[in-house]
């Protein structure tokens, strides 16, 4: 198993966002997190990321107790967040940004941050194309590229999305998961947070429903998809 996450309780500000939950994550999963704004979704993958303290239970990564640890040890760990919002350096060229995705990759190894740069620029050939371009200029769907690759630079053995697809076009939406996928297949762990409930379970293998700072059920995707409460709740069906 990769993450566990046991009998979890936190809180945002004074507000209990995470009631006492538990999930796990196993090696070469897209595991989904949905449920309505205001759930503790990406509450918990903070938690998990060490950006939100919990105040009980346990986190577990590859068997490690991570509680109390740093953002950029759990980073050094194989363990990288890619935030709503994108939060891409604006000023910055698309490359600088990758350069700076590169910070965790020892002095004179400038060679490994070129290749790393390089197989970024595969997965997502508009940002080879935009290298020299700044990042703000980017679209919202180029921005979410860019977001993810520079999250690639860090190599991670889990990576942790959260509303990968909010505000970008049908045809962006579509681009950004199918990439998801192609990250996955190349043995990238993705647990993600997001609201396109179908979307994102028509992408993962299995998934998690939150409600009000609980997991309501959990089960396979496929199985997810075809459940009434979750149809009516979450895929706007009747």
């Amino acid at each position: 198993m990769l993450l566990e996450v046991r009998n979890l309780t936190a809180y945002y500000d004074t507000v209990l966002a995470l009631d006492d939950i538990s999930l796990n994550i196993n090696e070469g999963e897209i595991v989904a997190m949905i449920g309505p704004n205001g759930a503790g979704k990406s509450t918990a993958l903070k938690a998990i990321c060490g950006l939100v303290k919990p105040k009980s239970g346990e986190v577990l990564f590859r068997g490690e107790n991570i509680n109390g640890k740093q953002p950029y040890q759990l980073v050094e760990k194989g363990l990288c967040l890619v935030p709503e919002g994108r939060r891409v350096f604006t000023s910055m060229t698309v490359l600088e940004n990758l350069e700076m995705g590169g910070y965790t990759v020892s002095s004179g190894q400038s060679s490994v941050v070129r290749e790393r740069i390089e197989k970024v620029f595969e997965l997502f050939p508009v940002l080879k194309e935009r290298r020299k371009q700044r990042s703000g200029t980017l679209s919202s769907g180029e921005q979410q590229m860019l977001a993810i690759g520079r999250a690639l630079m860090l190599k991670p053995k889990l990576l942790l999305l959260d509303e990968p697809s909010l505000g970008l076009s049908p045809n962006y939406m579509d681009t950004v998961f199918e990439k998801i996928k192609e990250i996955n297949i190349d043995g990238t762990t993705i647990l993600l947070v997001e609201q396109n409930a179908r979307m994102a379970l028509e992408y993962a293998n299995r998934g998690y429903v939150f409600e009000i700072g609980k997991i309501a059920f959990e089960d396979k995707a496929k199985n997810l998809l075809k459940n009434d409460l979750v149809r009516k709740s979450f895929l706007g069906e009747r």
